[in-house]
């Protein structure tokens, strides 16, 4: 079934990829369908034509000699036998005379002849009477004036016989049948049909011709728009079309133009607002830095030495210091994020056990999650889960990742997964608490967006966390995904190639990895804290 579909399978594929394979065959289709009803039309009225008009004169032709031949034999004086088939010899002769060589004849006695005279005749072609039919004879015996039919010659041509009734006096009733070859008018047909053929086959050359011509130059235009176009999305915003002439290819070259022009400016301008802003991000960072850094002096200070002061004086020391260190982790992610929007970041790869990452965020941040009554649970499926990463980021990514599964867990566990197979490492952070709103999984990686801007932070983030993640995970070629529903929690996917491979698309872990597929992960590990590990089953 394949070996008989595959040439079927080429042959959509090419009509559905060709504009010009497409019009050229229908119009080639469409032009040999009227071409054939045209010639089956055109040689179904010339056939008729020809015969009919040929018929109406033989019918002519009949009916005078007919009426020649009565008068003659009833003004004969024949009465005896012999005289009579004198007769009939003569009255042959005239007809063939009349008939100037183009018909036969066929005399035979009819049915209702009693007088057992028995004339006979003489044939010019063999085998002629066999073309006479008992459906003619009765015709002529039932009454019918000139009945005729078309026959088939002895030597293979077109005909038609023509039966009349004579009374040849004392012999009785005989019918007289006139046998015409339609040959000359067949092979006028033929000539007509062959004329008609080569006539279709040089207006379908022709048809072709004009058709391939029209749609390349149609086509041409459109295919050096789809080029630049490629070429403008590469990036290459000077390029642009040829203008020729001044029909309507030269009207859309020039739009094209006129667009690429304005879309150049509209990026270049855009370039150099992005790098304003960029370079202003970068330099306000650095300033804060100087001042920053002697308010974080002081700030020690008063800190080390909140004891000695009045109860509102150290909680003021104490917020301070907090916001201090939040102030500070938000300028190292906005340095950050300036440093990926530059396209300046940079991997420093080294073959790292994910999992091991993963255990050492999650035994860093589980004082936390006690804190605020969560409980952390890492699964782990066979295998080593080594890829080549920049341990820093994956480790940020992982951190950022826990973190805010955390805050949103209301209390509720927190599972991270991870697994493995030959081309990717994948890690699912899930959570079951507070999860993600309609249209909101679309939002959840933009910058400073909250799915609830009236929940505080409790965690200390920025705002920019998940986002930088996203961005580190895309520097490996990585992904990091997100699914969830309101008030049944939410997932994070993150996928790393094991090699500088692509992932490819049946990644090891789904987004939402259930308890039920636990099983196909191979020996699970639960770890409750750092160093305690038991065996878990689902």
């Amino acid at each position: 079934l394949a070996a008989i579909a595959s040439p079927f399978t080429a042959i959509g594929r090419r009509w559905r990829g060709s504009m010009l394979w497409r019009v050229g065959v229908t119009v080639l289709v469409v032009g040999m369908a009227t071409l054939v009803v045209l010639g089956v039309l055109t040689s179904s009225l010339i056939r008729d034509g020809l015969v009919d008009s040929r018929i109406d004169r033989i019918l002519a032709e009949v009916e005078r000699d007919r009426s020649e031949t009565q008068l003659y034999i009833d003004n004969s004086t024949a009465e005896t036998t012999a005289e009579l088939q004198s007769l009939v010899f003569d009255l042959w002769d005239n007809l063939n005379t009349l008939g100037g060589g183009n018909r036969e004849l066929v005399l035979l006695e009819a049915p209702s002849n009693q007088t057992g005279v028995g004339l006979s005749s003489s044939e010019t072609s063999q085998g002629i009477r066999e073309v006479i039919t008992p459906a003619m004879r009765s015709a002529l015996s039932e009454g019918t004036s000139l009945p005729w039919q078309p026959v088939q010659m002895p030597d293979g041509s077109p005909g038609v016989a023509v039966g009349t009734t004579i009374n040849i006096g004392a012999a009785g009733a005989y019918q007289l049948f006139f046998v015409y070859s339609l040959a000359d008018e067949q092979a006028t047909l033929d000539l007509v049909s062959r004329a008609l053929l080569i006539g279709a086959g040089v207006l379908l050359i022709l048809l072709l011709w004009l058709v391939w011509f029209v749609t390349v130059e149609s086509v041409r235009p459109v295919r050096a728009a789809a080029r630049t176009a490629a070429r403008l999305a590469d990036g290459r915003l000077s390029e642009r079309m040829t203008v020729r002439g001044v029909d309507e290819m030269a009207t859309l070259a020039s739009t094209f133009n006129d667009m690429a022009a304005s879309l150049e400016r509209q990026i270049t301008k855009m370039e150099t607002l992005s790098k304003v802003q960029l370079q202003f991000v970068s330099d306000v960072s650095h300033e804060l830095r100087t001042p920053l850094t002697t308010i974080r002096m002081a700030s020690d200070v008063l800190h080390d030495n909140r004891a000695d002061f009045p109860p509102a004086v150290a909680r003021s020391a104490e917020l301070l210091d907090a916001q201090l260190d939040r102030f500070e982790a938000l300028l190292a992610d906005l340095l950050e994020i300036s440093r990926i929007d530059a396209g300046a970041a940079r991997l420093d790869t080294d073959r790292v056990s994910v999992l091991t990452l993963v255990r050492d965020e999650v035994a860093a941040i589980l004082p936390a999650a006690v804190g605020m009554g969560v409980e952390v649970r890492l699964w782990a499926g066979s295998g080593d889960h080594v890829a080549s990463v920049d341990r820093p980021r994956i480790a940020r990514i992982v951190r950022n990742l826990l973190s805010n599964a955390i805050e949103h867990a209301q209390s509720e566990p927190v599972d991270v997964i991870v697994a493995s197979d030959a081309r990717a490492v994948c890690v699912v952070v899930r959570d079951y608490g507070v999860g993600l709103g309609p249209g909101q999984v679309e939002h959840v990686f933009d910058r400073f967006w909250r799915a609830d801007a009236a929940r505080a932070r409790t965690m200390g983030g920025t705002g920019l966390g998940l986002s930088i993640a996203r961005e580190d995970a895309a520097l490996h070629g990585g992904t990091l995904e997100a699914w969830g529903q309101r008030g049944k929690g939410a997932s994070f996917r993150l996928a790393l190639p094991t090699t500088e491979a692509t992932i490819g698309h049946n990644l090891p872990l789904p987004v939402v990895v259930r308890r039920s597929a636990f099983e196909e992960l191979g020996t699970l590990v639960a770890v409750d804290a750092p160093g305690a590990a038991t065996e878990v089953t689902s």
